[in-house]
């Protein structure tokens, strides 16, 4: 019910516009936002590199409604690259295709995110593109096969909920696209997602095998430790080396886990967020954990 309740409330406009605007809530977001500025983020991410933590830069927001408002994100992706090359970070960067204008023209986010997998490219580096909610997840992998195909440097992500996500895995595999494998994030009907914890536990599980033994460098995220120490006995069960694979996780969620990996000579990824549009992603993050909405409440109460 609380998990329902949040991502329900983290669709609501007007809501949105309140807390993105109020100075108490964005202060609360230093959690889990690196910041409002690229300058920010950038700073953030240099600093986990110093403690050997790879970085994945998402600048924040979705759904865009017009043209100008997907190119607009575009650049803001590019500038990102430049400046990720400029201080010589090693990270890559995550996108949402809507907020490339998929919900607007497939032709139109094909043309945007080509520009950016383009000059990743240039510069040796490489774009994740973020999973949404079901509606999207055909016309996503169906984008992320063709970019590869043509030019490399893509991850796709996929989400242990969804029914599909098997043959999605096999699909990926057999044509040698790096998968990133993650639970779930938003609302799902029965009809196209497991609705229990259980359930959804059991398909990570599986799924996450299946990469480890036939996949091109998956990205294991999440921040379950139980999952964790799963796929660090199935890789030494199956002599899969640490090189072959990584750790995901979020910024600011789970950093003992974080610190744990690293020292163990594991390679760990942040996904790091930044941006004014932090609402709909915050709101997820804390439907996500109940750890997470109890952080919210025990700094309000400070305040």
């Amino acid at each position: 019910m609380l998990k329902s309740t949040l991502l329900f409330l983290s669709r609501r406009k007007s809501l949105r516009n309140v807390m993105e605007n109020s100075q108490v809530f964005s202060g609360l977001t230093k959690r889990f936002v690196a910041g409002k500025t690229l300058e920010q983020a950038l700073r953030v991410a240099q600093r986990l590199n110093a403690e050997g933590i790879l970085v994945s830069l998402d600048c924040l927001g979705e759904d865009v409604t017009s043209l100008e408002e997907a190119e607009h994100s575009c650049r803001s992706y590019l500038e990102a690259l430049e400046g990720l090359a400029g201080r010589g970070i090693d990270a890559t960067v995550s996108i949402k295709l809507t907020q490339f204008g998929l919900g607007l023209s497939e032709d139109l986010c094909q043309t945007n995110v080509t520009r950016l997998v383009e000059a990743a490219g240039r510069r040796g580096q490489a774009v994740e593109v973020d999973m949404e909610s079901s509606e999207y997840t055909e016309r996503t992998l169906r984008l992320v096969e063709g970019l590869h195909e043509r030019h490399g440097r893509v991850r796709a992500v996929v989400q242990a909920y969804l029914y599909r996500t098997a043959e999605d895995v096999e699909r990926l595999c057999a044509k040698n696209v790096p998968v990133r494998l993650c639970k779930g994030a938003y609302r799902e009907s029965a009809a196209v997602a497991y609705q229990g914890r259980g359930e959804v536990n059991a398909s990570y599980r599986r799924l996450m095998r299946a990469l480890l033994v036939r996949g091109n460098y998956p990205g294991i995220a999440t921040h379950d430790e139980a999952m964790i120490r799963e796929a660090l006995r199935f890789a030494a069960e199956n002599r899969i080396p640490p090189s072959r694979f990584e750790f995901q996780m979020l910024y600011g969620i789970r950093r003992d886990l974080q610190r744990y990996l690293v020292a163990q000579g594991y390679r760990l990824r942040l996904y790091v967020p930044y941006g004014v549009a932090w609402y709909p992603y915050f709101m997820r993050r804390l439907a996500e954990r109940p750890s997470n909405l109890l952080f919210l409440a025990r700094n309000l109460l400070r305040r």
